[in-house]
């Protein structure tokens, strides 16, 4: 049992109380690190005062040790903690919002829902927001491990908008907190983004390239995705000396990269050692045709361009019955003019028109003429066939020249992070950021995440179970282990535009247990439909048929598919399907 030791010291430090969330990480961190100590501690000392009926004074001697050790913890998890905001105090004169115009978002000073924790909130919906604040100390990344870790909560959802942070250059790179904004220059920018099909946690590395001293956004590949509930998640990215990049949700890694690896990182930071040459050019006789006419072929002498492609089928005769002299519609006989109608303003009244009745018993009405049939003769425009082009050298492309942006690079060259800034647009309200930290060891981030982060998220999550529990009536096992897997699934990147749907159909199951069937197989058909699509490309529409009034013959023959020019014809059957209805003549 000694094992679940770390979690349960966590659990019941948090359960003390501390008035100070310096203490509690002091006591965590102590634990974390001597954990051999507190396992010998437990293994060995308490059976002995138990046998000892609990010697109060050695329980003393061993409480002294323990503060000693968490003091001493403390001095030296101090140092590893290069920046640390609670929010338990007021923001104002802390930290600096941007005067600029377009940032009217409000920021508030508030509690998270359901606790007694402060954070940093988005209070207005469809805003631009940017908030900065400057570091006592510039904090260099070159230097061992790097941990940037904050915690947000989306607790009116994600719908469009960001919730990351930007970790800042100096000010000597051109720029002022007063006029933060977008284009303020920042080292590292990492955190949650979702719009439409954009779901990822970004994380991307403003590098200088030393040869051309241009700074290059180099993005990483395959983020992980956003998580979908409205419950505080914590967001850590470890940067290692080795070049690694981790990215952990909630402590749970997520992403592993690396940082001089073209396959995770775009555009790579070592660029290529050529590149085309950009004053090269195209030979003027240079023949990229693979395939040429034939200059031998001619055209056969019975070959007629001029012939159409469709002809009256002279075989064809007019049905017994035909009323020739019958309109297909009439005036409305019921229809009457409205009383408020003005002849002068609305011009001479109409009565609208039906379908001849006369006409439903009888194969047709008005002038007959003869159906069109493909024409035999018709061949359409000559062409002379393809032959292999000898003189076919290939498709071009310029001759590769070295790189004068070319660099060598065991590791990045961080630039130094002056300030943390939040810069976002977002059409949600509630999103609320706290326990921003950078430190320089992953224990110490473990041990804030443990103390300020989880009791938190324990919380939330017992109340979304009671939640879904009540509004799901007591949603069998099975339909709740379906639903929370689908749930998964949604998070899949190539749903795309589709996520939306599924996500809609999901909160119908819960809600109306007796919609769970039918709603699975739906989301079951979106997701294969999908998957359909991504493996052939999708299916290509067909063309809307023409429907026509007339009844045709049962000797009349439809004209087929066409040669070269058909495509007239079909755009001349689309327009007639999609015009306003108008009388025509009947065929047969």
């Amino acid at each position: 049992m000694w094992y679940e030791l770390p979690e349960l010291v966590a659990t019941f430090i948090y359960t003390l109380n501390f008035s100070s969330p310096q203490i509690s990480h002091c006591f965590l961190l102590f634990f974390y690190t001597y954990s051999d100590l507190c396992y010998f501690f437990c293994s060995v000392s308490i059976p002995y005062l138990v046998i000892e009926e609990r010697n109060r004074r050695m329980w003393t001697q061993y409480a002294l040790l323990l503060l000693a050790g968490c003091f001493v913890s403390q001095l030296c998890a101090s140092s590893d903690v290069k920046f640390y905001e609670s929010f338990d105090e007021t923001f104002d004169g802390r930290w600096i919002v941007s005067e600029k115009e377009e940032f009217n978002g409000v920021w508030k000073h508030a509690k998270s829902e359901g606790h007694d924790d402060h954070g940093l909130l988005v209070s207005e919906k469809a805003k631009k927001y940017a908030i900065v604040k400057e570091l006592d100390n510039v904090v260099s990344l070159n230097d061992g491990t790097m941990v940037l870790q904050y915690e947000v909560r989306l607790q009116e959802g994600l719908e469009c908008g960001g919730a990351y942070l930007k970790y800042l250059r100096p000010q000597e790179a051109g720029w002022i907190p007063k006029e933060f904004s977008n284009e303020s220059p920042y080292t590292i920018m990492f955190g949650p983004d979702r719009c439409g099909a954009t779901d990822k946690i970004h994380f991307i590395l403003k590098h200088k390239n030393p040869k051309s001293g241009e700074y290059i956004e180099h993005h990483l590949k395959f983020p992980p995705s956003v998580p979908s509930d409205k419950l505080t998640h914590v967001y850590t990215v470890v940067l290692k000396p080795n070049n690694e990049l981790l990215i952990l949700v909630d402590g749970e890694q997520k992403k592993k990269a690396d940082l001089l690896s073209d396959y995770d990182i775009e555009p790579p930071l070592i660029p290529a050692e050529t590149i085309p040459d950009p004053d090269d050019k195209k030979p003027e006789d240079w023949d990229e045709r693979e395939k040429i006419p034939d200059p031998d072929a001619k055209k056969p002498d019975d070959w007629d361009e001029d012939a159409p492609m469709e002809i009256e089928d002279e075989d064809a005769e007019k049905p017994e019955g035909w009323l020739d002299d019958e309109p297909e519609e009439i005036d409305d006989p019921e229809a009457t003019k409205p009383e408020d109608w003005v002849d002068d303003e609305d011009g001479e009244w109409e009565a609208p028109k039906i379908d001849n009745p006369k006409c439903e018993e009888v194969p047709g009405c008005g002038e007959w003429t003869r159906p069109m049939k493909r024409n035999p003769k018709y061949n359409g425009k000559w062409h002379a066939p393809l032959i292999e082009n000898p003189n076919y050298k290939g498709v071009w492309k310029p001759r590769d020249i070295p790189n004068p942006n070319y660099f060598k690079l065991d590791r990045p060259n961080f630039e130094p992070i002056a300030a943390i800034g939040i810069e976002i647009w977002t059409m949600q309200d509630g999103i609320l950021f706290d326990n921003i930290m950078i430190a320089s060891d992953e224990k110490v981030a473990e041990s804030y995440r443990m103390t300020a982060w989880k009791p938190k998220f324990d919380i939330e999550k017992e109340k979304q179970k009671a939640e879904e529990a009540a509004s799901t009536g007591g949603l069998k096992g099975f339909q709740k282990m379906v639903l929370d897997l689908l749930y998964k699934v949604a998070d899949i990147p190539f749903l795309g535009e589709h996520k939306s749907k599924v996500l809609d159909l999901l909160e119908k199951a819960e809600k109306q247990p007796n919609l769970t069937v039918g709603a699975i197989i739906s989301i079951i058909i979106i997701i294969f439909t999908v998957f359909l699509k991504l493996i052939f490309g999708g299916t290509q529409q067909q063309p809307a048929k023409a429907t026509g009034k007339a009844k045709k013959s049962d000797g009349a023959e439809a004209s087929s598919s066409n040669k070269e020019g058909a495509t007239e014809k079909k755009e001349d059957q689309n327009e007639d399907a999609t015009a306003p209805r108008r009388r025509t003549r009947r065929e047969n």
